[in-house]
């Protein structure tokens, strides 16, 4: 993994507080009020680590509690590295 990636997976993330999950067949749709956004989150896994994210430590170890394989991690770290540039998700 990089440099990048490992940071992601170590940071302590939550959901922003101004940030609603609106479920759907594929995922959710995201939605920040106080910016505006509005993000698809394509896969329901993505769903379940969104919302279990400050129950845990770090990302890893949020992916690592909803049963995610680590062959998927990067991906992980990726998309959740979007969503804090995106203000859906940020550091604690």
């Amino acid at each position: 993994m990089t440099q990048v990636t490992d940071r992601v997976l170590d940071t302590p993330l939550e959901l922003h507080p101004q940030v609603a999950l609106r479920p759907e067949p594929f995922g959710a749709l995201a939605y920040h009020y106080g910016n505006r956004r509005l993000v698809f989150l394509k896969h329901r896994d993505m769903v379940t680590v969104g919302r279990a994210l400050a129950d845990h430590p770090s990302l890893a170890a949020t992916l690592e509690a909803c049963g995610i394989a680590a062959s998927r991690w990067p991906s992980f770290a990726k998309a959740f590295a979007s969503l804090t540039t995106s203000e859906i998700v940020r550091e604690r």
